[in-house]
């Protein structure tokens, strides 16, 4: 029985070697992610029981893509068997000034097709006590929206907590179309998750005196934000991610917590990137742990942030990480010397 249930598209990632453009790339590698899988393969990293939900093809890329879950723990006997495809993403990582490039081929994906009969959301959810998705989810097409909204209520209904990771993209939707689904949606929510730009263009609340083209932020305007969010939605906790962005090699790295009481930051990290693609996730995934875990406001910011950090360095979607690795992080040894 598990404690989290994850919804959402897990995908194929093709990239070329080091840092490559696929211009001159000569051969690909691949794996599997996507902002809910890789939430999940976090959370089993961590302990936790974790039960992940989506559709995926009955064909061999299909069954891989499950076998990249399996073998972290994740639990994939909810996945919905049919479709015809495994949606794609293209990523072809930055470095210095040039940045990452992410180009979707996940049109007519089984996830996108699937109807609101596939998921028995009672059954899913039973002995739950966490449900968490994102804005990429209902984002794929109508119907995905839909069962979204019957996720989110039979969850609410069964007194299961729901957060969501806004995690805007331009490519699936527009921000009118964004605003509207994801405003509705904030109904069944209890902790939202976003950062300064989503902020602005899903919800038309922006942090004074921060330029993120700059890569300079202001903690008071950030307190704002997370206020006006949970005035208007009443959320439970708003958690925001802050990314100071140097260059597509060097950020610093922190977070914001907000209970509607107290406004917590979130000591910065320096951190020097190998793979930055899933690092909200596994912010996410830290708060969930630390929070399911009885842990206060404060353990439970500097476990997530310091979580997401380790993911900077990280190959791949997956955090690769273990407790003892982000507690000795959080703790404040940052060295990074060996270990024998």
């Amino acid at each position: 029985m598990s404690k989290v249930v994850c919804f959402g598209e897990i995908m194929l990632r093709l990239q070329p070697y080091n840092y490559e453009r696929f211009i001159q790339a000569e051969r690909v590698q691949f794996s599997f992610g996507g902002a809910e899988a890789n939430v999940a393969v976090s959370l089993a990293n961590f302990g936790v029981d974790i039960a992940y939900v989506t559709k995926l093809p009955s064909h061999m890329v299909g069954q891989a893509a499950i076998n990249s879950l399996r073998r972290y723990g994740v639990d994939t006997s909810k996945v919905v068997r049919g479709g015809d495809r495994v949606g794609i993403y293209f990523n072809e990582k930055g470095a210095s000034q040039r940045p990452s490039i992410c180009t979707y081929d996940r049109a007519h994906s089984a996830i996108s097709e699937a109807k609101k009969e596939d998921f028995d959301w009672e059954s899913i959810f039973s002995g739950a006590e966490w449900f968490h998705f994102t804005g990429i989810t209902p984002a794929l097409s109508e119907n995905v929206l839909e069962i979204c909204k019957e996720a989110c209520q039979v969850a609410k209904k069964k007194g299961v907590k729901i957060s969501c990771d806004v995690n805007y993209r331009s490519k699936l939707w527009t921000k009118e179309a964004a605003r509207e689904a994801m405003t509705a949606l904030s109904e069944y929510i209890d902790m939202i998750i976003i950062n300064e730009e989503d902020a602005k263009i899903v919800f038309g609340i922006e942090a004074d005196k921060t330029d993120v083209n700059t890569g300079k932020l202001n903690k008071e305007g950030y307190e704002e934000v997370a206020r006006k969010l949970m005035e208007q939605f009443r959320f439970s906790e708003v958690a925001i991610t802050l990314r100071e962005s140097k260059s597509a090699s060097d950020n610093d790295w922190s977070g914001l917590l907000y209970d509607g009481k107290e406004c917590l930051f979130s000591k910065v990290y320096p951190v020097h990137i190998v793979d930055r693609i899933g690092g909200g996730d596994s912010f996410a995934a830290g708060l969930i742990y630390s929070l399911l875990k009885g842990d206060t406001g404060r353990k439970a910011l500097e476990f997530a942030v310091a979580a997401s950090a380790l993911k900077h360095s990280i190959e791949g979607d997956y955090n690769m990480v273990t407790v003892p690795e982000v507690e000795k992080l959080a703790g404040g040894d940052s060295s990074g010397r060996v270990q024998r």
